[in-house]
């Protein structure tokens, strides 16, 4: 552990691209193989670490030949956001889960419609309940009479409600011994 930790290479490490992996090979495994299997296979090594090379820069090439296509037809990388957004949606929205959660939560909304639903007709009955009991119908004609004798025709100035038409009506102060006397007056 302390030969890794000073920098030394690990055995089993595998060199990074562009390494020169030839000189990586350790000598635990050059003893197994002859001296023509070693050059063999540093040939080979090195005829693959060219042809990754060339294929890195042919897809470089690729990348900027296809953005550059990207750009004449006017594809952003917005348009481009917004339509893997779209295809995301589309697939979520054709799951199995999302159509199984669909339909519970439609159906949750249909029993608690029917639920207020009911409770309002409950409600609204039992209000009918209450407006056909004596002691409402009592109250009911107390009120009724009370109106009417306030004011036989419900006008709005009968009922204390003034237009901007009307003068308001000074308050009227009742006097010892039964005068009557403007409050606005000196007395």
């Amino acid at each position: 552990m302390e030969e890794y930790e000073q920098g030394s290479q690990r055995p089993d490490s595998i060199p990074e691209v562009g390494e020169d992996a030839a000189s990586a090979l350790q000598p635990a495994s050059s003893t197994a193989l002859t001296e023509e299997e070693q050059e063999e296979l540093r040939s080979e090594l090195v005829k693959v670490e060219e042809e990754i090379q060339t294929l890195t820069q042919v897809l470089a090439s690729k990348e900027r030949h296809l953005a550059e296509i990207k750009r004449k037809l006017g594809i952003t990388p917005f348009n481009e956001l917004k339509q893997n957004l779209s295809k995301s949606w589309q697939e979520v929205t054709t799951s199995t889960a999302y159509k199984r959660t669909s339909e519970t939560l439609s159906q949750a909304g249909q029993k608690a419609t029917a639920a207020f639903s009911s409770v309002g007709s409950v409600i609204s009955r039992k209000l009918e309940d209450v407006r056909n009991t004596p002691t409402f119908k009592s109250f009911e004609d107390k009120v009724d009479s009370l109106k009417t004798k306030v004011s036989p025709t419900a006008s709005s100035s009968e009922l204390g409600i003034e237009s901007e038409s009307t003068p308001i009506a000074e308050p009227v102060v009742k006097q010892p011994g039964g005068t009557s006397v403007l409050a606005s007056e000196p007395q």
